[in-house]
């Protein structure tokens, strides 16, 4: 019997648990791609899939790893690839963690059960408190499974930024001033002698504002963030977010709906240049120029979050985060390349950038993301410049 339309409908689910958006109208384009070519060649299969089921640059290394686990057995018999789950456990270790896992409760395709329903998927949610090691989990090497409980518990990460005064005044029986006006006005009113009339400052809290890459080297951690950004921009008013890669593009108004996932899918709708290079320079640019004087009034909190990998090799980006950091009343870098320990900032853009900032902090797990909100409660301290 031919099997090879239930193995392909059993790798695509594979790279489905991996994080591969696929549905089964590319199932059924795979399977018509495959009997215009020769399958006896690996290679032919090897890019006929790829050119099907991988849409943007970062899939492909996922894409990769899982194909060489799938079909590595060098055989013409279609029958050979069921016995492929005891031979792949010695591959284990050659692959990502993410793929060992898909692979790991997979069950082979059998004409037994064709047309039994597909089990579902159940993502267990871990608590904060008992879930040390999910805490500790890198973004990047993250399972399909931990990242659905890592996103659950981004949804309750809120930012406790304190309350700053702005200079509007309200009417406050105790306040610190007087209000002259108000207290002309009810003299007029009653034609005698009346009690001072007060005033004090408003307090609010002040506006938040995210820069976040998405350029190819930050895919991985800009997706968790952004279920992040999710909660807080509807936690909370005057969030500004705004994504770039080599453009800039803002998706506070798409973030705004209450449903995350179609939050998401409004926002990779809107942004055209997901996992390509970057061009930090030209974004900080396009930034300051057009949308600075908008959302960084009132004391506005900055958090710009890149590796800092520019393509440009950070050509004026010395000046624009610099002068970013004067329209703001902190600005924060997060970068996931800090998890290293011997981290050094060599690359040009880093260099560039970090005289100008006030804090810089690692952002890859649910631990860093703690850490942040922890200095987000701090904005009333003075700034602290960076040692280069």
């Amino acid at each position: 019997m031919n099997l090879l339309p239930q193995n392909v409908m059993h790798f695509a689910r594979i790279l489905r648990r991996v994080g591969l958006p696929l549905g089964p109208g590319q199932v059924a384009l795979a399977l018509d791609a495959l009997t215009r070519i020769d399958l006896g060649r690996r290679d032919d299969v090897f890019w006929t899939l790829h050119a099907v089921f991988v849409t943007k640059h970062a899939q492909s290394e996922m894409f990769r790893l899982a194909f060489d686990r799938f079909w590595h057995v060098s055989t013409s018999d279609d029958e050979g690839l069921i016995d492929r789950k005891q031979k792949l456990r010695s591959g284990e270790a050659q692959t990502s963690r993410r793929i060992a896992d898909a692979f790991a409760d997979m069950a082979p395709p059998s004409s037994a059960n064709d047309d039994a329903p597909e089990p579902a998927i159940t993502d267990m949610s871990a608590s904060w408190s008992a879930s040390e090691k999910l805490r500790n989990q890198d973004f990047e090497t993250m399972t399909a499974a931990e990242m659905a409980d890592a996103k659950l518990l981004l949804k309750k990460l809120r930012l406790p930024i304190p309350e700053v005064r702005t200079r509007r005044f309200v009417a406050a029986s105790h306040g610190s001033r007087i209000d002259l006006r108000a207290t002309l006005k009810a003299s007029l009113a009653t034609g005698e002698l009346i009690h001072l009339k007060r005033k004090a400052c408003v307090e609010r809290h002040p506006p938040l504002v995210v820069l976040c890459d998405i350029s190819g080297s930050m895919s991985a951690y800009a997706r968790m963030l952004l279920y992040f950004l999710h909660a807080i921009t509807n936690d909370r008013d005057r969030v500004h977010v705004f994504l770039f890669g080599t453009r800039l593009t803002n998706v506070t108004r798409e973030l705004q709906h209450r449903d995350p996932d179609v939050a998401l899918a409004r926002v990779g709708k809107t942004v055209q240049d997901w996992s390509g290079g970057t061009r930090i320079g030209a974004a900080l640019e396009e930034f300051n120029r057009n949308w600075s004087r908008r959302v960084l009034g009132q004391g506005a909190v900055t958090l710009l979050i890149t590796d800092g990998l520019d393509r440009d090799g950070g050509a004026g980006l010395s000046d624009e985060t610099q002068r970013l950091q004067k329209s703001c009343r902190r600005l924060i870098w997060l970068n996931p390349l800090l998890r290293y320990a011997g981290f050094e900032a060599k690359p040009a853009g880093i260099r560039a950038m970090l005289p100008h900032v006030d804090e810089f902090r690692p952002v890859h797990n649910l631990n860093s993301l703690a850490a942040l909100i922890e200095t987000l409660s701090l904005v009333h301290q003075p700034r602290r410049p960076v040692a280069a």
